[in-house]
């Protein structure tokens, strides 16, 4: 048995137990090994869970279990770190033939890692208004200034920051307009949270993210 078969039957109820596994008194474990292959189902479910609450409240719960499911067979863990984990869900999601209908979920997924990947980002001092403006001429035209880490722009077709803003209590109920929305994620504090751009916001800030000056 390899360590791929072995990963491989982890991750998939349908698959038969590996042969050759026995507990500390040299009996078949089989019943062991299933009850593990729950945990680990059960535990990657959960932080997905986690990971995308609005998501999960777009397709149901019963529906986002089963599509869990597939994901996790399909895009295993690479780190140890759960809070990394579900970085591959967009793609997944265009991908996959049971939300075709909902073209605007790839982006909700997108802007639920933006959230994620801002509260877990590096701290930096701003810089303040007086430290610039005590900056001589010369130095103050060829300082460069950076974003915070904790920065995230995602720019969607969709209008994403209504769908988010209706499924986490703070918008409308009603359906949201259709059209394109471009979101920042700040994190000024503890907590990051999604604002709406305005026209052409989404270019400045994406054209200084590619640190242009």
């Amino acid at each position: 048995m390899s360590e791929a078969e072995f990963r491989a039957a982890l991750l998939d109820s349908a698959r038969a137990v590996p042969e050759g596994l026995i507990d500390p008194q040299g009996r078949p474990a089989g019943k062991r090994f299933a009850v593990y292959r729950n945990n680990v189902a059960v535990g990657l479910t959960e932080a997905l869970e986690a990971g995308f609450p609005v998501l999960r409240r777009l397709v149901g719960a019963e529906f986002f279990t089963a599509m869990a499911g597939v994901f996790l067979r399909a895009h295993p863990p690479q780190s140890r770190i759960m809070m990394l984990y579900g970085a591959a869900m967009p793609e997944f999601l265009a991908q996959f033939a049971p939300v075709a209908g909902l073209p605007y979920l790839p982006d909700v997924a997108r802007l639920e890692l933006a959230l994620r990947q801002s509260y877990h980002a590096a701290d930096r001092p701003a810089v303040a208004a007086a430290r610039l403006a005590d900056l001589p001429p010369e130095d103050f035209l060829a300082a460069r200034l950076g974003l915070a880490p904790a920065l995230r722009l995602v720019c969607s077709d969709w209008p994403i920051h209504a769908i988010w803003r209706a499924n986490t209590g703070g918008g409308d109920a009603r359906p949201p307009v259709i059209r394109p929305e471009s979101v920042v994620v700040l994190r000024p504090e503890f907590d990051p949270a999604p604002h709406l751009l305005g026209p052409g916001a989404d270019a400045f800030i994406a054209a200084l993210l590619a640190g242009a000056r």
